[in-house]
C-alpha cells in the first residue's frame, strides 16, 4: 500500500532563498508552457499541444536559460508540464459533463507553492537515519548542504515521491512511500453507525455523541478583522503583504485543528469497532445554493428562496468537515483491517427503528425522534446511526468479501 508522510523542513537562510527561487523558476515554466499552448490553439489554426511535445523541448530551454531552468532537476519540469497537462485533462472533462469549464489560470510566484519529484534519487534525496528524530533531504540545485528536516514519525517501506510545499513561511516535505500491508488491528467484535451532522459532529449507533468543534465559527471574528484590515491596505504596499500572510495563517490554524479532530476522532472509531456504516452523503451537492425563484407577477423581482438561511447552513457543512473527515476514516480503516461502509441516506432519520414505520411526522424537531405509529421515543440522530448500522449490515450480509 501507499502511504503519505509529511514533514516540516527546517532550512538555512541560504537554503530558504534558493527553495524560493526553484518555486518561482518552475512557476515561470508553468505560466510559459500555458501560453504556449493559448498561442497555438489561437493562432495557428486551434493545434493543440501535447505533454509530449513540451517535454521535448525541456533540453533546449535548460540550455537557453542554464542559471534559471538548467539548475533544476529535469524530473521536477517533467512533473510540472504534467501538472498542467492535468489542468488542461480536467478542463475537457468539465465541459464534457456539462460543469463549470474553469480554464487553467496562470499562477503568481505567491500562488505557486509545489515542487515534484517522480523518483526518490532523481533530483532529490531522503536520507533518513533509523530512530534518528532529525534527518535530511537534499534537492538540486539547493547545495550541497543537506536541508535539516524534524522527522516526528519513521518512514516505513520505500520511498518512491518526494514534493516540496510551501505553506506561509513553513516549508514541508512530502513522501509516498511504498509499504507491506500493515497487520491489522485484533478484533473487537463491535459495530457501529455513525450519523453525521451540524449540531453534533456525529452520533453513533450506542447512544454518543462527539461534539462538533466549529473550529471556523470560533475563529470567524479574528477572521473578519484580518480581511476588513487586508481591504484596507494598498495593493504592492508591505502592509498588504503582512495582511495577506495573517489572513492565510488563520486559516491554515483552522485547517489544522479540523484535521487534528478529524484524525482524533477516526483513530477512536477504528480502534474500537471492526465494521463502521456511514451515509452516502453528496457533500458537493449539499452545499449547492438554491435557485432564485421569479416573481411571476412582477418582472425582473424574484421571491424569496432562503438563500440567506441556506448560506449559513453551507457554511457550517463547510465547517464540520465531512469529506476530510470521512477520507481520513477511510484511509486508516484500510490500514486496520476495519471495513467502511457507506449506506444510503434517504429516511435514516424518517424511519422508526422499532417498528418500522418512515414518516415525516416521525421527527417533528431537530433533536426529537417520536414515531407517530408506535410512539418510541429517541434522539433523532442516534435513530439515524441505528438505521444507517442496520441498512451497513444488510448490505455486508448481502456482499461478502
Amino acid at each position: 500500500m501507499i502511504r503519505a508522510y509529511k514533514f516540516v523542513m527546517r532550512p538555512t537562510v541560504r537554503q530558504d532563498q534558493a527553495l524560493r527561487e526553484m518555486l518561482r523558476d518552475h512557476c515561470s515554466l508553468y505560466n510559459g508552457a500555458l501560453q504556449e499552448r493559448r498561442d497555438a490553439y489561437r493562432h495557428v489554426s486551434k493545434t493543440t499541444v501535447r505533454y509530449g511535445q513540451q517535454s521535448a523541448q525541456l533540453k533546449e530551454i535548460r540550455a537557453f536559460d542554464p542559471q534559471r531552468q538548467g539548475r533544476w532537476s529535469f524530473s521536477s519540469q517533467q512533473a510540472t508540464l504534467r501538472r498542467l497537462d492535468k489542468a488542461f485533462a480536467a478542463f475537457f472533462r468539465r465541459i464534457k459533463a456539462g460543469d463549470t469549464p474553469g480554464y487553467p489560470r496562470f499562477r503568481g510566484v505567491a500562488r505557486f507553492d509545489t515542487v515534484d519529484f517522480p523518483k526518490d534519487g532523481d533530483g532529490c534525496r531522503w536520507d533518513s537515519t533509523p530512530h534518528d528524530p532529525v534527518t535530511r533531504v537534499r534537492f538540486q540545485g539547493v547545495g550541497h548542504v543537506r536541508v535539516r528536516v524534524h522527522q516526528h514519525r519513521p518512514v516505513a517501506g520505500k520511498v518512491k515521491t518526494v514534493s516540496l510545499k510551501r505553506e506561509g513561511k513553513r516549508w514541508y516535505v512530502i513522501l509516498t512511500a511504498d509499504q507491506a500491508q500493515p497487520e491489522p488491528l485484533r478484533a473487537t467484535g463491535s459495530v457501529v453507525g455513525i450519523d453525521l451532522g451540524i449540531a453534533n459532529f456525529l452520533a453513533d449507533s450506542n447512544g454518543g455523541f462527539v461534539d462538533n468543534p466549529r473550529h471556523g465559527r470560533k475563529a470567524a471574528a479574528k477572521l473578519e478583522d484580518a480581511q476588513q484590515a487586508l481591504s484596507r491596505c494598498k495593493r504592492g504596499s508591505k502592509r498588504r503583504r503582512k495582511a495577506v500572510e495573517t489572513v492565510a495563517r488563520l486559516h491554515r490554524k483552522v485547517r489544522r485543528q479540523r484535521l487534528d479532530h478529524a484524525h482524533k476522532t477516526a483513530h477512536a472509531l477504528v480502534a474500537e469497532h471492526d465494521f463502521i456504516a456511514h451515509e452516502d452523503l453528496k457533500i458537493r451537492n449539499m452545499g449547492k445554493t438554491p435557485a432564485p425563484k421569479p416573481d411571476p407577477g412582477q418582472p425582473g423581482a424574484f421571491l424569496p428562496n432562503g438563500a440567506a438561511s441556506k448560506a449559513g447552513l453551507n457554511r457550517s457543512i463547510a465547517d464540520a468537515g465531512w469529506g476530510v473527515f470521512l477520507a481520513i476514516l477511510n484511509a486508516k480503516a484500510e490500514g486496520a483491517g476495519r471495513v467502511v461502509m457507506a449506506v444510503d441516506p434517504r429516511n435514516t432519520s424518517r424511519r422508526c427503528p422499532e417498528c418500522g414505520n418512515s414518516a415525516k411526522e416521525n421527527r417533528p424537531t431537530q433533536e426529537k425522534f417520536h414515531c407517530v405509529s408506535c410512539g418510541h421515543n429517541a434522539h433523532a440522530d442516534t435513530v439515524g446511526a441505528l438505521n444507517v448500522l442496520r441498512a451497513g449490515l444488510v448490505r455486508r450480509d448481502a456482499n461478502p468479501a
